[in-house]
């Protein structure tokens, strides 16, 4: 009988079940996509002839998946409360050192383990200047992508790697497809499914999140911070170093400055992306974030839009999701404190009744 009782007391203060969706799929956690499907219908009717196919959806998937992992690679360290921003320089001296050691007769194998083996050591060093050192994580990684960058212009004096061995098996890397979707999109895929189960279903990710939230209350809490910190920044340097190796294999070039295109991409898609999902820094809100600005940028490409236009995009699109979901959080807030102040008021009111009685 108590159990019948207690069933029926659940289902009356549960929410129906109309109210609970429109909760889950909220503009503040869902805002990004609502955008991009805004954006997707807009070019449908603008230019239908050329957006609205298959090969369009592979051309935005097959474009815009290093652009996924680079800023894959500094979500993690922006988890932790740490800037990366060297990481663009990462991927260009990856892309560099692959390309020296292909073209000096080592093997393929060989090449990708050194020029990983590169960007793991890019981010030990950002780790140790960051969290050993103490210097502030924006200074301290500009400082250290200034280094490589200089390191690059003395070993290639700006001159781009091309050679005839970059376009044999290395290119395979980044260029073979699976049913018309390049490998580069298996790998971003990859990446942010391992970063979202490490982030959402482990402890270590759970203690990552609480030393980026506060990391003196963490640090009370007995979370050893400065080895989250530290993990964060080396595991960003690899996983830059993948998309330094994979760009390099798409282009069969190693470039000196590769990887410079991809800061403004990369640090708003990231931002872009923690207003997704669960308000946060997240792996899945960041690929979201990519496809979206991507989509644009092809869209405005294929309507023949000025050069200038992409770069306008990106702007806008991120500063106007920002903002409306930033008021969006305002009004719920706003809300929460009316119900709280009338729940409140009401309260007096009902001890009295008894009383008065």
């Amino acid at each position: 009988m108590s159990s019948t009782l207690q069933e029926r007391a659940v289902r009356v203060t549960r929410p129906p079940l109309a109210r609970r969706l429109m909760r889950r799929c909220a503009f503040d956690r869902f805002g990004a996509v609502y955008v991009w499907i805004a954006i997707i219908v807009v070019f449908c009717i603008w230019v239908p002839s050329t957006f609205a196919t298959v090969t369009t959806v592979k051309q935005i998937l097959n474009s815009n998946s290093i652009s996924g992992i680079a800023a894959l690679a500094i979500t993690i360290p922006f988890c932790a409360g740490v800037f990366d921003l060297s990481f663009g320089y990462v991927m260009s001296l990856t892309g560099v050192t692959a390309a020296h050691f292909l073209v000096s007769g080592w093997s393929v194998t060989a090449a990708v383990a050194i020029a990983l083996v590169v960007g793991l050591g890019m981010g030990l060093i950002n780790a140790i200047v960051v969290v050993v050192m103490r210097i502030d994580s924006l200074i301290g990684t500009l400082a250290t992508g200034s280094l490589m960058a200089a390191f690059i212009t003395l070993t290639t004096q700006d001159i781009p790697i091309n050679n005839p061995v970059l376009g044999g098996p290395f290119s395979d890397i980044g260029q073979e497809t699976i049913a018309g979707v390049s490998l580069s999109v298996v790998y971003c895929l990859v990446i942010a499914l391992g970063m979202w189960y490490f982030l959402e279903h482990t402890a270590s990710g759970r203690r990552l999140y609480a030393a980026g939230f506060n990391l003196d209350a963490a640090r009370l809490a007995g979370i050893r911070v400065n080895r989250m910190r530290f993990g964060a920044l080396v595991t960003s340097g690899f996983v830059a170093g993948v998309a330094g190796i994979v760009l390099a294999s798409t282009t069969a070039s190693g470039t000196p400055d590769a990887g410079n295109d991809y800061l403004l991409p990369g640090f708003a898609a990231v931002f872009l992306g923690a207003t997704q999902l669960n308000g946060r820094f997240n792996a899945w809100g960041t690929v979201i974030a990519v496809l979206l600005l991507g989509t644009g940028t092809i869209g405005l490409g294929l309507a023949d839009a000025p050069a200038w236009a992409a770069s306008m995009f990106v702007g806008i699109v991120l500063i106007a999701a920002l903002a409306v979901t930033g008021l969006q959080r305002q009004s719920v807030g706003a809300r929460s404190r009316w119900r709280d102040r009338v729940a409140r008021l009401r309260g007096p009111r009902r001890q009295q009744g008894p009383a008065a009685a």
